[in-house]
């Protein structure tokens, strides 16, 4: 899936400079996805906010989507920090082809310690999926990878205007590991965590202080694993110039 020439470009023509769409659902995940040759907008993991951003986006202003940031396991086999490079995403009865052209040597290369990059599906999830018996029947419903709030959003997007799209996710939260509720609950208006809202549930529930403290071991490991990614795939070497 190309993106270095707009659909109107021709063998020799200048490379198309409009920007790709990276589509975020966390501040942490827009800050780390931003740069040149990047519009990127963030749904603050709000379905209905991202579907409002998007009525505003001219798909003319834009050369293709990326849903880029990081999501819930459902593969029992992938671990916190794997990243997960979409082939489709799933949404009920929807399906979505999805496109990231990954040479072996660049796999390797992202590959390090206890990180991996598998092809796969994603679910695409109204709410977040936070129980481990729910991640379970939904892996065994669609066989995806991993779930995420955003890509089918995007996918749909994408698809409606003729646009190129692709998806990069990193795990978060495994398969295994429940969320807290607390910790579901703090999300702001603008992605950003609430921190008092955390402290306040750890005061009223001293016990989720252990889940928390693993929750939050997870998902720095895979922002720090997100912007590996980003580094070789939006960079200088990846997305931007080549292909997705």
């Amino acid at each position: 899936m190309t993106l270095g020439t707009g659909d109107g470009g021709t063998a020799g023509s200048a490379i198309d400079l409009r920007p790709i769409l990276i589509v975020t659902g966390l501040v942490q995940e827009a800050r780390i996805a931003a740069g040149p040759g990047m519009a990127v907008i963030c749904s603050s993991s709000s379905p209905t906010q991202l579907r409002a951003l998007l009525t505003v986006v001219d798909p003319e202003s834009i050369r293709g989507v990326i849903s880029f940031g990081v999501a819930g396991g459902l593969d029992p086999t992938l671990r916190s920090g794997d990243v997960v490079v979409a082939t489709e995403v799933l949404a009920g009865d929807a399906r979505w082809a999805a496109g990231l052209s990954l040479s072996d040597d660049l796999i390797d290369r992202l590959t390090s310690g206890r990180r991996r990059v598998v092809r796969g599906s994603l679910a695409g999830a109204e709410e977040v999926v936070t129980g481990r018996s729910c991640k379970a029947a939904l892996h065994s419903e669609t066989g995806a990878a991993a779930v995420d709030m955003e890509s089918h959003i995007a996918a749909a997007y994408a698809a409606e205007a003729g646009l190129p799209f692709a998806a990069l996710r990193v795990i978060s939260d495994p398969a295994h590991r429940a969320l807290p509720a607390v910790a579901r609950a703090a999300i702001k208006p603008n992605g950003q965590i609430d921190v008092a809202a955390v402290l306040r549930g750890i005061v009223r529930n001293p016990g989720t202080l252990h889940a928390l403290v693993s929750t939050g071991l997870d998902f720095n490991r895979a922002l720090r694993s997100l912007r590996v990614s980003r580094d070789f795939l939006i960079g200088s070497e990846g997305l931007v110039p080549e292909a997705i």
